[in-house]
């Protein structure tokens, strides 16, 4: 399809190219790239892959283990393309939700059931949920719902329409996939277009993340670490397709999963949001997505993205202006613009099963010894 909006962003300024300078990573970083040995050596993930930008830098690309903790598996390698699982929330889903407000189309106040009638159900509050609230999940919604359970096919699965709200909308911030399930065919629908060929048009292509996509192609496999060993819901080690279940039902193109990515992408990615969205989004859009959000009282989240909390898992460092978003397989992408910084850390902790949570310890350690490597370069 051809680009609706051509002169969105042939008409704008290039941003500057993320320049390769990541010689001299193995001094510079040797203490963060040690806590991911012993990560690995103690079966926190058997694979990780990192990407770190500074200053318009690429200043770290290395990736550790192997693809599963047997001695002859496949090593992993920088160009090994990572399960993104709810990352795919801000490079896909919010971005084509910023993409669409810088246009015109999307009013973050507007109630999701302008653009999707069935989710009024027999919820007489649902009619409230606007789509700020589902970006910042304060809608109401449930955290998560095996929808797989009852569903075979995507129409199925998006009974989510019904599901009932646990809480007033926009009373408390509870992490929701099924709102941004909501809010993914909010944006379809206002799009007239599904999100991933929406994404490759208007974010992948224009960025030259030339490995990243829904639905990996089967040639991307043997590049891909599988993220489990699915013996309840699938009967099969799940490589090369989504880990989430009701992404999977999904035909794995999903709002809050299912994007795939190398490390290397994300960070042109990253370096693409400090050098304020350009040439995908205006510095002025991505302030407004980027930015914490005052309500409902409490609440740390922006437009899709997260901010650091207290404790958070970007670490003790990283300014209150920065946003970022882990996944659950074991990824995470933070971005700092008072440093120009940006962390991408990519790993399969849930293999061979999600049992282990270890790597909430070690990822702010992680994060921590990064910044005080480059601080102590000064």
């Amino acid at each position: 399809m051809a680009n609706p909006f051509p002169l969105r962003i042939e008409s704008r300024p290039s941003a500057q190219s993320l320049i390769p300078a990541h010689e001299q990573q193995d001094t510079v970083f040797a203490p963060a790239f040690a806590l991911l040995q012993n990560a690995i050596a103690e079966r926190v993930f058997p694979a990780a892959s990192v990407a770190i930008t500074h200053k318009g830098k690429l200043v770290a690309k290395k990736a550790f283990g192997r693809f599963t903790y047997e001695s002859n598996a496949r090593e992993t390698t920088p160009d090994s393309v990572f399960d993104l699982a709810s990352l795919t929330k801000i490079v896909a889903t919010t971005s084509m939700a910023m993409i669409l407000y810088e246009l015109g189309l999307l009013d973050l106040d507007m109630p999701a059931v302008a653009l999707v009638p069935e989710f009024a159900a027999d919820n007489p509050r649902n009619p409230e949920v606007s789509i700020r609230m589902l970006l910042t999940h304060s809608s109401g919604l449930p955290a998560y719902e095996k929808l797989f359970l009852g569903a075979k096919t995507r129409d199925e699965l998006l009974a989510a329409f019904a599901t009932q709200l646990t809480a007033d909308p926009g009373t408390r911030t509870e992490y929701s996939d099924i709102g941004f399930v909501i809010l993914g065919v909010t944006l379809e629908r206002l799009a007239e277009e599904p999100l991933d060929s929406f994404c490759r048009r208007e974010v992948f292509g224009p960025l030259r993340m030339l490995h990243t996509a829904f639905r990996p192609p089967a040639t991307w496999r043997e590049s891909i670490p599988p993220t489990v060993d699915d013996r309840t819901f699938r009967h099969r080690i799940v490589q090369g397709e989504v880990q989430d279940e009701n992404a999977s039902v999904m035909d794995g193109v999903a709002p809050h999963a299912g994007l795939f990515a190398t490390a290397s992408d994300l960070a042109t990615f990253a370096h693409t949001m400090l050098q304020g969205g350009r040439p995908i989004l205006r510095p002025e859009t991505l302030a407004v997505f980027t930015r914490r959000e005052s309500a409902p009282p409490g609440a740390t989240r922006a437009l899709g993205w997260d901010t650091p909390s207290s404790p958070s898992q970007s670490g003790k460092h990283f300014s209150a202006r920065s946003f970022g978003h882990l996944g659950y397989t074991g990824t995470s992408l933070w971005i700092d613009p008072d440093r120009q910084l940006s962390v991408t850390l990519l790993t399969n902790r849930t293999w061979p099963d999600c049992a282990n949570q270890a790597i909430k310890q070690l990822r702010p350690r992680f994060h921590d010894t990064v910044v005080e490597a480059l601080e102590s370069r000064r």
